[in-house]
């Protein structure tokens, strides 16, 4: 209800002020304080600050896009080739260097690993010696004696043992040996040892079987050839199947790594007993007895398949293929490949393929480190040494290093991890382990530690981690989150937007910690920290806290007067939305793709809530000084409010990317309260500073059009203004409904009031440079007509502009229809009101401009009234025309469509005044006269018609015209038909009467058609005027047919005189002769006269009554049948005009040589002298 009651006061106050603009009909003298005083004029000085006052305005809105255009190319300027900054290096991260006595022997385990190099190398290996020993010098910084002594230390010493891993996994598209159409597969495998040359010839032409016929077995040239019970292995029989599975792991000690070579055998189980088992129980036996025993067993069986080749094949193992790798063709990370089955002889026919996986690794090294230090950890020192280096080394862009070696360092790293016997799994470990260290002192590409999580993850077996592996894997995830979380923390540093490589690199960063923390690994190795998002969360948080506190710390917005703390506040606040805008615009879509968190919500709300409560501080404290009766806003003061205003808008507006959820309850949700009072008189200074543009705009205007346009400069400055104002409006979005409506009026008031002083002080400046009648001048007067026409229309636009129709809707909502209802009259009182005085000093104007052709019409016209009537129309009225359309060019080239109509419109009601003029001072003369003018109107109807490009006909055709056109007609007619004319507008006033004060008259008349005889019965009369002294009258009626000539026969006849009443009673009956040719005019009629009788004067008149034969005498009707006698009598209500007054009898009298015309008008002037005595 308080609402409601404020509104309606400050709605009191804004009409009481439109109605001030609306009693103006002349321009008041200016105030003194008025900001719109035209004289004396102001300084330049102070029109220049208002132009500085209105750009340092617009500036202050563009502050919004001129930020996004600042974004959008500090990123294109950081997208070329910007470095990003050096990223924050805990010293708790720093490893402790490496002593010289580790370096030593570290340098041997590398050598070592040199030396006993074993496998094919790929191509991307470095084969000589010597190449790799001296990058191993470079590495280490050794000397080159410190080298020779090392080696041939590691000469001397023992070789390296070396052992086989062999993966049987799987074979595909064996042969079928059995009925079923498959075979029940397994694998039979050993190491050949070493072979001289001649061995080698004769193995290409036999192939070595586990399984081979007595008589052969018997004939073999070299016991080589026989395979020790300890290299024998075989693997499950897979039964019923071509493409068999196995799975299996062996493993092989190699005593000549160079020499020996593995065989396979495949085989289709057929016996009970066979040779698989009895290769399974090889393993088991203990001695030589034993040994021997059981190859007596294989031997028997080999017999018993050999007799059975030969018979029955019943309890045989068919051979499927074999396979004979020779250890000296391992690559050096192994095999893990498909290798094709080969047949025992030219004979055999075998198919398929089986699936192997073989590694060489060390299972002895003599070396110091390996034997005090696991291989893990060697391998870690290792590569540690040879990253630095090899980092170290890289020119272009090391913080982008994708860890990728030199082929030496990858060499020496393939070799070791293979001597070592490395799986993938420890291989990646070690790796992340070693490069997510080194990156925390220095910077490695964020891609690399991403492939490397995701190498672990996908190699991760949890039984193969445990015990010191684990702790490591353990650390390094630790280690590397908590430098990711400092990273986080300091994100505005290190990962600036400006630099598009530094963003790239966050990105990644964050992809990283948000794959690891949905890593198996990670998840087993560090179960505490299942909860890494919330670590985020509050890193975020502490970041922006830090930044925000930094920031206040650089501008410290507690210092200084209060203004200067203000327009600290601004850099504060504009630093923020700047952040908050990188926050939403880069930061936040790499924290949800990567780790689903909000890092927008949790950013702007922080900051939101720190800038709310500094600015609500600093804005109390202006409320309390504003308040203060001696205080006022100064322009700067309000400048600096008003953009603190607009940056914590902009501040606001981020809210719309948060979550609905996230957005209700905001602590800047109510700011624009602290602004009112301030924003109040803000509104003043405005409207003092467009004043004063407005007036510079007038002072300097040429009234010259602008460009295409048909308005002068003045009226684009006033419009010009008029917008930056209304987008001042626009740009704060007051939320609040009531204070909307306040400033809406407000501001509408404002522009209401400078819109009518800018059109009165360019009448002024009209007026003041009136020169004569030449062209410019007019030209010039059109001009400032249009623009006061061009700011009119710009008012017009108000209403959409300034969203009064959402003003309404917020008022009706809020206070109810009787809300909505005062905003409204408020609003469009205004409005009413400003086009009103617009409208007034557009008249004004037009008036000049008129005033300025007076004379020139003058004379046309006075030259149509004097032309003879030897002279045709068109050459009486051709130099009138000739006039108006040489202006009317003038008019058209310079004028707006509105202003057109305005202008010719007023020409045309001053031209028939003129004529209107000329005719009554011309009354009585000849008809031609008469007709000329009605050639002049009719001249001037089509030329101000335009072919309907001007005025329209309806509009033309009303007011001053119908006066001039009956004017113009009756002046035509003779004598006659002017008191028939006369009779007329008696019948219709007659009609029109429905009651009087002068009393009525009761009658009843009807016609006798054969005898052409009318019948009139006067019975009585009511309420007639008392004409005498004693307040009584002695009426009698006279009743005559009218007009009179038309009725030469017939006289007049009265009634007798009824003495001392006012309501005589007649009954008196009087006849008429009248023929059809008479009563068929609709002007013949009854004329019914009350007079009062008088012994010693004249009668006096009591008034009269008039009625048309033809409501008597007409055939059909009533009164002109046999049966007229029993019709109702009428009443007839009395008048008492004066004839005077009527325009025909004006003319009438004029016609002084026309005796009908004289005696009509001596017989009305009897009447009116008679009621001029009473």
């Amino acid at each position: 209800m308080s609402t409601l009651l404020d509104l309606k006061s400050s709605v009191l106050r804004q009409v009481q002020r439109s109605q001030s603009l609306r009693s103006r009909r002349e321009p008041p003298p200016a105030a003194a304080g008025s900001p719109l005083t035209p004289e004396p004029r102001l300084p330049h000085r102070m029109s220049e600050e208002s132009a500085e006052f209105f750009e340092r305005t617009n500036a202050i809105l563009q502050k919004q896009a001129n930020m996004m255009r600042a974004a959008q190319a500090e990123y294109q300027r950081g997208a070329c080739t910007v470095p990003p900054p050096q990223e924050h290096v805990d010293q708790a991260f720093i490893p402790d260097r490496i002593s010289r006595m580790e370096l030593d022997l570290l340098y041997e385990e590398a050598v070592y690993t040199v030396v006993n190099r074993v496998g094919v190398p790929s191509s991307e290996h470095v084969k000589n010696d010597e190449e790799l020993f001296a990058y191993l010098r470079k590495v280490f910084d050794m000397g080159e004696e410190e080298h020779d002594i090392t080696l041939q230390k590691i000469q001397e010493s023992k070789r390296a043992s070396f052992s086989l891993r062999v993966s049987v996994m799987k074979a595909k598209n064996l042969m079928a040996k059995d009925a079923n159409g498959y075979s029940d597969p397994y694998c039979m495998l050993g190491i050949l040892e070493g072979q001289g040359p001649r061995d080698a010839e004769e193995k290409k032409e036999r192939k070595f079987s586990f399984r081979k016929r007595k008589d052969k077995l018997e004939k073999r040239s070299s016991t080589k050839e026989a395979l020790p019970a300890r290299s024998i292995q075989v693997t499950e029989v897979k039964p019923e199947t071509l493409n068999p599975v196995w799975h299996e792991h062996f493993v092989f000690e190699i005593d000549d790594v160079h020499n020996d070579l593995l065989h396979l055998d495949i085989w289709d189980h057929d016996d009970d007993v066979s040779v698989a088992e009895a290769c399974k129980k090889l393993n088991e036996v203990s001695g030589l007895r034993g040994m021997g025993r059981y190859f007596k067993q294989i031997a028997k069986s080999v017999r018993a398949n050999g007799s059975a080749s030969s018979g029955s094949e019943e309890n045989a193992d068919d051979f499927l293929g074999c396979i004979n790798i020779p250890l000296n063709e391992l690559p050096v990370m192994g095999y893990d490949t498909w290798f094709k089955l080969e047949p025992r002889s030219s004979a055999s026919k075998v198919q398929g393929e089986c699936h192997l996986i073989l590694k060489l690794f060390t299972n002895q090294r003599d070396t110091a480190l390996s034997r005090k230090e696991t291989n893990v950890s060697v391998h870690k020192k290792l590569l540690s040494q040879i990253v630095a280096y090899e980092h170290a080394h890289v020119k272009r862009e090391p913080y982008n290093w994708n860890g990728q070696v030199s082929p030496p360092a990858w060499t020496v790293l393939t070799h070791h991890a293979v001597q070592t016997d490395m799986s993938p799994l420890q291989q990646a470990i070690i790796r992340w382990q070693c490069y997510s260290g080194h990156h925390r002192t220095q910077r490695v590409c964020y891609s690399l530690l991403l492939r490397l999580l995701r190498t672990i993850d996908a190699e991760w077996d949890p039984p193969a981690v445990r015990g010191d592996l684990e702790r490591r894997l353990s650390d390094s995830f630790r280690l590397y989150s908590d430098h990711c979380l400092n990273q986080m923390k300091n994100m505005r540093q290190v990962f600036p937007c400006s630099s598009a490589a530094a963003v790239t690199r966050y990105e990644l960063m964050l992809r990283g910690i948000g794959y690891m923390q949905n890593m198996r690994a990670f998840k087993t190795v560090c179960p505490l920290r299942n909860e890494l998002h919330l670590d985020i969360t509050t890193a975020v948080k502490k970041g922006t806290a830090e930044w925000y506190e930094s920031l206040t710390a650089r501008y410290k917005p507690e210092d200084g007067t209060l203004e200067e703390q203000l327009k600290t506040l601004v850099h504060v606040i504009d630093a923020v939305c700047v952040d908050v805008q990188r926050a939403q615009n880069t930061y936040n879509k790499l924290f949800y793709s990567a780790l689903k968190v909000d890092f927008f919500s949790i950013c702007y709300r922080m900051l939101e809530k720190q800038v709310a409560d500094d600015v609500n501080v600093a804005m109390e404290r202006v409320c309390g000084t504003l308040e203060q009766e001696s205080s006022r806003l100064t322009q700067t003061m309000g400048e600096t409010i008003f953009e603190l205003f607009m940056s914590l808008k902009i501040l606001k507006g981020f809210r719309e990317f948060l979550p609905l959820r996230d957005a209700k309850m905001l602590a800047l949700t109510g700011f624009h309260n602290w602004f009112k009072s301030s924003i109040h008189k803000w509104l003043q200074i405005v409207h003092d500073r467009s004043c004063d543009r407005i007036r510079q705009a007038v002072e300097t205007d040429k009234l010259e059009p602008v460009h295409h346009a048909k308005h002068s400069s003045s009226a684009v400055e006033v419009t010009t203004c008029f917008s930056q104002v209304r987008e001042i409006w626009v740009q704060m979005a007051w939320p609040d409904s009531a204070g909307a409506f306040i400033f809406i009026t407000r501001l509408t008031d404002n522009f209401c009031s400078e819109a009518v002083c800018y059109s009165e002080m360019m009448t002024h400046k009209i007026e003041r440079k009136q020169l004569g009648r030449d062209k410019t001048f007019m030209v010039q007067l059109c001009i400032a007509l249009n623009n006061t026409e061009h700011v009119r229309v710009f008012l017009g636009q108000l209403p959409r502009d300034l969203d009064w129709a959402g003003v309404e809707r917020a008022m009706e909502e809020s206070c109810g229809a009787e809300g909505k209802d005062q905003v409204y009259k408020a609003l469009n009182g205004q409005l009413f009101n400003v086009d009103l005085d617009l409208q007034r000093e557009a008249k004004r104007l037009i008036a000049l401009l008129t005033d300025k052709m007076l004379p020139e019409l003058r004379r046309y016209i006075q030259h149509i009234s004097l032309s003879p009537d030897s002279i045709n129309n068109d050459d009486a009225v051709a130099p009138l025309m000739k006039y108006l359309q040489d202006t009317m060019v003038i008019l058209t080239d310079t004028l707006v469509k509105e202003n057109l109509s305005r202008v010719l419109q007023s020409m045309w009601e001053l031209l028939l005044r003129m004529i209107v003029d000329a005719v009554t001072e011309n009354r009585g003369v000849q008809v031609e006269f008469y007709n000329r003018f009605q050639y002049t109107v009719e001249s001037l109807l089509q030329f101000f018609h335009l072919k309907g490009e001007g005025l329209s006909m309806e509009d033309m055709k009303s007011g001053e015209y119908k006066v001039l056109d009956e004017e113009l007609k009756m002046n035509k007619c003779s004598s006659f038909e002017l008191i028939e004319q006369y009779y007329l507008e008696k019948i219709s006033h007659q009609k029109t009467l429905k009651h009087s004060r002068f009393g009525r008259v009761s009658v009843k008349c009807y016609y006798d058609p054969p005898e052409q005889r009318l019948t009139v019965e006067i019975l009585h009369a009511a309420d007639i005027m008392a004409l005498d002294a004693n307040g009584l009258s002695d009426p009698f009626v006279i009743v005559e047919l009218c007009p009179h000539h038309l009725f030469p026969m017939a006289k007049s006849q009265r009634t007798q005189v009824k003495l001392k009443t006012l309501h005589p009673v007649f009954d008196e009956l009087f006849h008429f002769n009248v023929s059809p040719e008479q009563y068929r005019h609709r002007y013949t009629c009854l004329t019914f006269t009350v007079m009062d009788y008088d012994w010693l004067s004249t009668n006096d008149f009591a008034g009269e009554a008039v009625a048309p034969l033809s409501d008597f005498c007409w055939p059909g009707r009533p009164n002109a049948s046999a049966a007229g006698k029993s019709v109702q009598p009428i009443i007839l209500h009395l008048s008492r005009s004066k004839p005077s007054e009527k325009p025909i009898m004006k003319m009438l009298e004029a016609r002084i040589g026309d005796r009908e015309a004289q005696e009509f008008v001596r017989r009305l002037k009897e009447i009116e002298k008679s009621m001029e005595e009473e």
